[in-house]
């Protein structure tokens, strides 16, 4: 089956196609390739994607797929290869966002821990519209800019919207801010977080693995790394 080139909310991906250059849909699922000698397939929901050539690519033009397979809401798909030989317990189902929620991908990074850290953020809005922002943030550790990626995404959303959706890989910042985890460093920015999410009506967290190839927490990541490595900001205004 051909392969096509398309965009997945923004980012340029390859997706399955028919001989005529439309999407291979399955059950509203297409299989995509974020890059062509790479064995991981990935199934991308066909209404958030967008053709972006007209030329329809062989079916050799990507590797063959890989055993590994995760779908693109981040969810795995069953037979994904387990890498690591110790077993963690696979994070609890969570109900879908409301269709009016919105959305936040989250990411810190830092070089070095502590060393020079930044934030990235993405807050995606009900009707698909996304805002990018990112902050650099000095000499810091990964857990701050965990936190404050977190922080700069909850003051960017109106606080009348019904609910938020924080997607993160920090299971520190999920558990120090909405799980009554003890903090022993920086309770100042968690307690500063804290005030700002209760000022909305209802937030709730999502943990993604890191580096898992779901689009929008590898993009968080980038804008984070992007912050130290230029120490610029650009913050979110909606």
């Amino acid at each position: 089956m051909p392969w096509i080139e398309a965009r997945l909310r923004g980012q340029k991906v390859l997706a399955r196609a028919n001989a005529d250059g439309s999407l291979a849909s399955e059950d509203g699922r297409v299989e995509i390739r974020y890059k062509p000698n790479d064995g991981r397939a990935y199934r991308a929901a066909a209404r958030n994607l967008q053709i972006a050539g007209s030329a329809v690519l062989p079916d050799d033009h990507c590797a063959p797929a890989a055993p590994a397979v995760a779908r693109e809401d981040g969810a795995s798909a069953s037979g994904e290869a387990k890498p690591a030989p110790k077993r963690t317990a696979a994070p609890k189902p969570t109900a879908p966002p409301a269709k009016d929620a919105w959305i936040a991908y989250t990411d810190g990074a830092c070089t070095g821990n502590p060393g020079p850290a930044g934030a990235g953020f993405i807050v995606v809005h009900p009707d698909g519209k996304m805002d990018e922002g990112y902050e650099s943030l000095g000499i810091g550790t990964n857990n701050i800019a965990e936190i404050t990626a977190i922080l700069r995404a909850a003051e960017a959303i109106p606080k009348t919207v019904p609910e938020v959706v924080v997607h993160t890989d920090s299971k520190y910042a999920i558990g120090v801010l909405s799980l009554g985890w003890k903090a022993k460093a920086n309770q100042e920015l968690i307690a500063r977080t804290k005030r700002v999410l209760e000022e909305h009506q209802r937030v709730r967290f999502v943990y993604v693995p890191g580096h898992a190839g779901i689009p929008l927490n590898e993009r968080a990541d980038e804008l984070a790394r992007e912050a130290i490595r230029t120490s610029r900001s650009r913050l979110l205004s909606i």
